[in-house]
Formats: structure tokens, C-alpha cells, sequence
């Protein structure tokens, strides 16, 4: 008898062990600074990790999303460069189809072409975002990202 329980502990646990919690999000650097509701719908917040010089002449910094915000639409004058760390979002460039971003994701977003990008409505999101060529400008900000545009995929 005391083979089958122990049998069943370690068969539990291998298979909780083996579970994917991809709805739980793992911060890798500090929460940051809030980000402005200017230009965020919802709270997100920015980590600077490398600031633009003349040297490197890139931007790179996370950013976490809680569940629901989002950027609004905006444009880099030498692209952006997107890696998802965690959790599940949305990505939409203007014209196209919203899409759904994971873990693991890397989106290149062209120069000055208007994108959003931020968490699902159920579950947040991290994002290492890198600026190249940050001589050129670093962002130029539009309008919020409506519900509607937001919504758009669930409505489907």
C-alpha cells in the first residue's frame, strides 16, 4: 500500500511540475516607472535597461502590461524590435489583423509604419522592446487604440 501512495505523490508532482502556467507572469527585471495615461490605456509600466548614446545608438527596455492595457498607436522613425518574455498579448499593425503575441514571440515592427501592442484582456504581458538607430528619433506617438479596435478579435 505504501508503494501505490508514494507511486501517486511522485506522479502528482511530475505531472504539477510538467503543468505550463503560461497565464502567470514571471518578471525578469523590476516593475519601472507607470507609463503615462497620454499615451497607455490601462497600466503599464517601463524599465530602461540601455539609454540611447552615440555609441550604440539603441533603446532597450522592458515593459509589463497588466491585463487590458495597451499602447497607443505609434510609429519608430528606424523600427522597433518586440521579444515577449511572458504572458499573452496583442500586436496589430495599421492595416492589418490584430495578432496574438506569446512568450517566446519576436515582432518586428518596420520603420515609421503606426502599431500597438499590449497585454490580452485576461492576462498581462511582458516585453523587452529594442529602438535601433536611435539618431533617427525614437518614437512618434498617435491617437489611443479604441475599445472597439481593441475588441475587434474577441468579436469574431
Amino acid at each position: 500500500m505504501k508503494f501505490f501512495k508514494l507511486t501517486y505523490v511522485l506522479l502528482s508532482l511530475l505531472t504539477f511540475s510538467a503543468c505550463s502556467f503560461e497565464d502567470d507572469i514571471q518578471a525578469i527585471f523590476p516593475q519601472g516607472v507607470k507609463g503615462s495615461s497620454e499615451l497607455f490605456t490601462g497600466n503599464a509600466w517601463n524599465y530602461g535597461l540601455v539609454q540611447p548614446d552615440s555609441v550604440f545608438t539603441t533603446l532597450v527596455g522592458n515593459v509589463y502590461f497588466e491585463p487590458g492595457a495597451r499602447s497607443n498607436w505609434h510609429s519608430h522613425p528606424a523600427g522597433q524590435i518586440l521579444v515577449i518574455t511572458s504572458g499573452i498579448g496583442y500586436h496589430q499593425i495599421e492595416g492589418k489583423e490584430i495578432e496574438i503575441i506569446r512568450k517566446g514571440d519576436v515582432i518586428q515592427c518596420p520603420p515609421n509604419v503606426n502599431h500597438w501592442h499590449g497585454a490580452s484582456p485576461n492576462v498581462g504581458l511582458q516585453q523587452l522592446y529594442i529602438v535601433p538607430n536611435t539618431e533617427k528619433g525614437i518614437v512618434d506617438w498617435k491617437q489611443a487604440v479604441s475599445d472597439q479596435e481593441y475588441f475587434k478579435l474577441s468579436n469574431k
